[in-house]
């Protein structure tokens, strides 16, 4: 008998999917690093802050899917201090740069439908922080979603 799958998992690994393969199509799609030194420092500015926020949630907290795992605990350390989501500004510092520095309207585009997964995604996400944190509130108050200052 097939098992019913779950609505929220269901949205969850869809926009995890689009995530990847909007991310796949950006890699393949041009060099891996950006040649100009005006680029290539956004880019790894990107790969650090990933591996930060990577090393402040911990293995055992880490999920790709925007949901909270059963045991996870909610991280305010590292870049969480400042920002609630630094995995999607690390990826979206670390694509923009390969698409800008191999052009074309068509990896823009693709970039395009990155960025407006990832910000649904946030909202998707962060709405489940809310129902399982209850400090989370006063968290959303004091940082900044994805870009300190901005947004």
């Amino acid at each position: 008998m097939m098992e019913q799958i779950d609505h929220k998992s269901w949205k969850s690994w869809s926009l995890v999917s689009l995530q990847f393969i909007c991310l796949g199509i950006i890699f393949i799609s041009g060099p891996l690093l950006a040649d100009r030194i005006y680029l290539l420092i956004p880019e790894l500015a990107g790969l650090a802050l990933g591996l930060w926020a990577v090393a402040a949630m911990g293995r055992g907290n880490l999920n790709i899917a925007p949901d909270p795992l059963e045991w996870s605990r909610m991280v305010d350390l590292g870049p969480y201090r400042f920002i609630r989501h630094p995995m999607y500004l690390a990826l979206l510092l670390t694509s923009l740069p390969l698409v800008l520095d191999s052009f074309t309207v068509f990896r823009l585009g693709i970039w395009l439908v990155l960025l407006a997964t990832l910000i649904y995604k946030m909202g998707y996400e962060e709405s489940m922080l809310l129902a399982k944190f209850p400090r989370y509130e006063g968290y959303k108050q004091k940082t900044w979603r994805l870009i300190p200052g901005l947004y």
